[in-house]
C-alpha cells in the first residue's frame, strides 16, 4: 500500500500568487513553470497528509514574490499576501491546521516562512507565530535583513548573523519556532548554530560533498553531523541538479536517477550514524518543472518510488515508513528539545 508523506518543502502560496489554480489537476491548473507537477489534488492523490508550506519572498524578485530589497513594508505585504492564501484554503477545508495531521486523511499544513524579511521587527514574530508559522529561514538565497544567503561563494560571505537576524534567532527561541538553515551562507549557519542550541532543520537541503563540493546551497558533512546531533531532520531536495550536478534544466531527458536520490539519503545516515535525520523536502515546483525532478517522479504520486527504492536496499518497512512521514512528524510534535544521541 502506498505510504503516506510528509514533504517539508512546497511553495504552494507563491505558485497560486503566480497564477497557478492549485485546486486543480496537473493538465490545467496553469500558472508558472509548466508541465505542472504539484498541485492540491495532485497532493491528495500522492496520499501528501502534512507539509510544510512556503511564504516565500525574494528581494529584487521579479514576480508577485518580489519586494525592493531592504523595504520591510513591502516585504510584510508579499509575504501577507501568501498568508491570505493559507487562511482561505483552511477556511474552505482544503487544507486543515497543522497540529491535526494525520496518515489517515486531509493535508495538514505548517508555514514556513522562507525569508524572514516579511517580519519587518523581530517582535512582530509572535502574531505570526499565532497565524501558524512554525519554521522560519532566516533568508532565501540571496540574503535578507536577518542573515547573508548561500548564492554566493563561501569566500564572498563575511558577513553572517545581522543585529537583527541575532535578535531574531532569540525569539525563534522563546517561542519554539524551528530554525529553517537550508539558505543560510556557511557564516550565518555557523552564526545560528553559535546562538541556539535547539535542534534545527534543512528542509530543502542535500549533501555538498556528492555535488560539487562547493556551493553553499548544500550542506557540509560537518553541518549534516551537527543537524542529526541536536536531533534535527535534512529533507531531500528532489531539484534535479540538486541531485546530481550538470543536467540540462528543463529537459525531459535528461533526469537524474532514484539511485541518485537514495545516495544523498544513505549519505546523511552513515554521516549521523542512523536513519531519524532523513526525511522528504521536495520542493516540487519551487521554480522549476516537471521536467527538473528525477526520472519516475513527475508529482507526488511518484514520491512512492523513492520508498521502492529504499526497500530494494533493505530498508525495514519501519525504516521506510519513518524516511516517508514518521521522521518529520516525530521532529515537530516534539520540536523544542533536544533528541539524545544515539
Amino acid at each position: 500500500m502506498p505510504h503516506p508523506w510528509f514533504d517539508a518543502h512546497l511553495d504552494l502560496a507563491y505558485l497560486a500568487a503566480n497564477g497557478r489554480d492549485m485546486t486543480r489537476g496537473l493538465n490545467d491548473c496553469g500558472g508558472p513553470h509548466p508541465p505542472a507537477a504539484v498541485t492540491l489534488p495532485a497532493m491528495e492523490s500522492g496520499r501528501v497528509r502534512a507539509c510544510l508550506a512556503t511564504i516565500f519572498t525574494e528581494a529584487d524578485g521579479a514576480d508577485a514574490s518580489g519586494y525592493p530589497a531592504g523595504d520591510p513594508t513591502a516585504a510584510n505585504a508579499a509575504g501577507l499576501r501568501q498568508l491570505r492564501v493559507y487562511q482561505s484554503w483552511q477556511a474552505s477545508g482544503r487544507i486543515i491546521p497543522f497540529e491535526h495531521r494525520s496518515v489517515q486523511h486531509g493535508i495538514a499544513a505548517g508555514i514556513l516562512m522562507e525569508c524572514a524579511d516579511p517580519i519587518r521587527q523581530p517582535d512582530e514574530l509572535e502574531w505570526w507565530a499565532s497565524q501558524g508559522v512554525v519554521a522560519i529561514g532566516l533568508t532565501w538565497a540571496r540574503g535578507s535583513r536577518y542573515a547573508s544567503g548561500n548564492a554566493a561563494p563561501s569566500c564572498d560571505s563575511p558577513v553572517g548573523l545581522t543585529p537583527l537576524g541575532v535578535e531574531l534567532v532569540e525569539r525563534m527561541d522563546a517561542l519554539g519556532v524551528v530554525h529553517d538553515v537550508s539558505h543560510l551562507s556557511d557564516r550565518a549557519l555557523d552564526d545560528v548554530l553559535s546562538r541556539t542550541s535547539r535542534p534545527v532543520i534543512a528542509s530543502h537541503s542535500n549533501c555538498r560533498a556528492l555535488l560539487d563540493g562547493v556551493s553553499q546551497r548544500h550542506l557540509t558533512d560537518e553541518a549534516i553531523r551537527e543537524i542529526g546531533r541536536r536531533g534535527g531532520v535534512i529533507g531531500l531536495n528532489l531539484v534535479k541538479n540538486f541531485i546530481r550536478t550538470g543536467l540540462r534544466r528543463n529537459d525531459p531527458g535528461d533526469r537524474p536517477s532514484i539511485e541518485d536520490c537514495l545516495r544523498h539519503v544513505e549519505r546523511v545516515c552513515e554521516l549521523v550514524g542512523h536513519d531519524r535525520a532523513v526525511g522528504l523536502g521536495s520542493d516540487l515546483d519551487g521554480g522549476m518543472s516537471a521536467h527538473d525532478l528525477p526520472a519516475g517522479i513527475n508529482s507526488p504520486e511518484g514520491f512512492e518510488r523513492l520508498a521502492e527504492g529504499l526497500s530494494a536496499r533493505g530498508w525495514s518497512e519501519e525504516r521506510v515508513h519513518a524516511f516517508a512521514w514518521g521522521n518529520w512528524d516525530r521532529f515537530f510534535r516534539r520540536r523544542g528539545t533536544v533528541e539524545a544521541p544515539g
